[in-house]
């Protein structure tokens, strides 16, 4: 019978190769996070306001118009004179166009010139196996890589192929996966996995 140099028989070691194959198979079918499905991916470019982020409405020329505001836990933002606008899920120039709006149904400016600019994003969490769990600030184009690295990074005992992660989409809460290189949502909840092996 033919034997390799350690005196094991060919046949023996390719038994023992499609048995580890088939063992690693079922080790990657238990490991964390392998019944998840990948969650919608996030286009960094259509950034949407949402609950905590804070803004800066310009009004060329009318500085008593210019100020911050905090997107509150209803979605809107109290506007002078214009009261309460919805800003939860609009683009910074759709809510541009909608404090316009107001003011000229309010009367006080007749062809306003708005703008809008986020000055501080809602947070993102970073939990379990990170040097420090907690909350960040999303940024923009902000990875799974860049939130761990918020996070001071992983501890040794992560799991670093994929995440746990807690979206929302719309009205309603997606659970999945994220991959190193996957966009990170503002709002979402991340938790690193614990390897098993």
């Amino acid at each position: 019978m033919p034997t390799t140099c350690s005196g094991t028989s060919r046949s023996a070691i390719l038994r023992r190769s499609v048995m580890m194959g088939a063992l690693g198979g079922l080790l990657a079918g238990c490991a964390p996070g392998s019944g998840l499905k990948p969650v919608p991916p996030y286009d960094p470019n259509q950034y949407r306001l949402g609950v905590d982020d804070e803004i800066r409405v310009m009004t060329y020329e009318q500085d008593q118009f210019t100020s911050d505001f905090r997107v509150d836990s209803a979605g809107k933002v109290a506007f002078p004179v214009a009261g309460s606008l919805q800003a939860a899920g609009l683009t910074t120039e759709e809510f541009a166009e909608q404090v316009s709006k107001a003011l000229q149904a309010a009367h006080m400016l007749r062809t306003p010139s708005v703008s809008v600019e986020i000055t501080a994003y809602r947070l993102v969490s970073v939990l379990g196996e990170v040097a420090k769990p907690g909350q960040y600030p999303y940024q923009p184009g902000m990875t799974l890589l860049t939130a761990v690295a918020a996070g001071g990074g992983f501890t040794y005992r992560a799991l670093e192929s994929r995440a746990y992660v807690a979206r929302q989409e719309g009205d309603h809460t997606v659970v999945g996966y994220l991959k190193p290189y996957d966009y990170v949502k503002p709002g979402d909840v991340i938790k690193i996995y614990e390897r098993h092996f």
